[in-house]
C-alpha cells in the first residue's frame, strides 16, 4: 500500500482531488487531500501573514502528526512550490515527488518568478479584504483557463474556488537542505495545454525530473482526466 498526499494549486482546495482520490483508494492506497490555510474549507483561517511558509508548514505538520513516511507527495500548479518546500524541510518523510503540471522553483524563487504571466494576471485581480491582499478571485474566466468545459462541472468548480493570499505567490522559497531534496526521485505529469503556453518551459527546468509524462488535456488534469491522472500516479506505487 502506498501513501499519497495530494496538494492542490492556487485558489483550489482538497476538494479538487475527489475523483483521483476515490480511484487511488479503490486500489487500497492511503490518500490525504489537505486544504491549505486560507483556502477552501480553511478559507476562514486566512490572515495577513498567510504565506508560502504557512502552506509548507501545513503539509509538513500533516506528515508529522499522521506519522507518514515514504509518501508520494503530489503538487498541482502552485502546489509545486509547496511540495518542494516540504521535501526540503522533511526529506526523510518523502519517497517520491510528483509535479502535476506544477511550478518548479529554484532556491530564492517565488511563484511570481516561476510563472510571471499568470501572476501578472492574478495581481490584476487582487484587492484588500480585512487587511489581507487576495488574488485570483473566482470567475468563470479562471475556470475556463483551467480547462473545464462541461457547464455543470464548471459551475461546481466556480462555487468552490476561493481567492488566495497574494503573499503566498510573492514570497521566495527558502531551501535549507537542497542536497537531500534533489536526491528524492521525482516525476512530472504535464498537461499538454500548459506545455504550449508562452514561458511554460521555464517552469520545468529548475528541478530535473527522473521521468516526464504528459496528458492531452487542460491545466486541471485531476478534474478533466482523473482516470489517466490516477493511472499515472498508480505507476509510482511500490510493487
Amino acid at each position: 500500500m502506498a501513501t499519497y498526499v495530494l496538494v492542490h494549486g492556487g485558489g483550489h482546495g482538497g476538494w479538487c482531488y475527489h475523483k483521483v482520490a476515490r480511484l487511488l483508494r479503490a486500489k487500497g492506497h492511503e490518500v490525504h487531500c489537505p486544504s491549505l490555510t486560507g483556502l477552501a474549507d480553511r478559507a476562514h483561517l486566512v490572515r495577513a501573514d498567510t504565506d508560502l511558509e504557512t502552506h509548507i508548514e501545513d503539509v509538513a505538520r500533516l506528515l508529522f502528526y499522521e506519522d507518514l513516511s515514504g509518501v508520494i507527495l503530489v503538487g498541482h500548479s502552485y502546489g509545486g512550490m509547496v511540495i518542494t518546500g516540504v521535501a526540503d524541510r522533511v526529506p526523510e518523510r518523502v519517497g517520491h515527488l510528483v509535479f502535476l503540471d506544477a511550478a518548479h522553483p529554484s532556491n530564492g524563487q517565488s511563484l511570481v518568478d516561476v510563472a510571471p504571466e499568470m501572476m501578472a494576471y492574478a495581481r490584476s485581480t487582487s484587492r484588500m479584504v480585512d487587511g489581507v491582499e487576495l488574488a485570483m478571485w473566482p470567475s468563470m474566466e479562471i475556470v475556463t483557463m483551467m480547462g473545464i468545459t462541461d457547464p455543470a462541472e464548471a459551475q461546481w468548480m466556480l462555487d468552490r474556488l476561493t481567492p488566495q493570499p497574494w503573499r503566498t505567490m510573492e514570497q521566495p522559497l527558502n531551501l535549507r537542505n537542497e542536497a537531500a531534496l534533489r536526491a528524492i526521485p521525482s516525476t512530472d505529469i504535464n498537461a499538454s495545454w500548459s506545455t504550449r503556453q508562452p514561458g511554460a518551459a521555464t517552469t520545468r527546468v529548475a528541478y530535473p525530473s527522473s521521468q516526464v509524462w504528459e496528458i492531452d488535456t487542460g491545466h486541471d488534469l485531476m478534474l478533466t482526466e482523473p482516470e489517466q491522472t490516477a493511472a499515472m500516479l498508480l505507476r509510482l506505487a511500490p510493487a
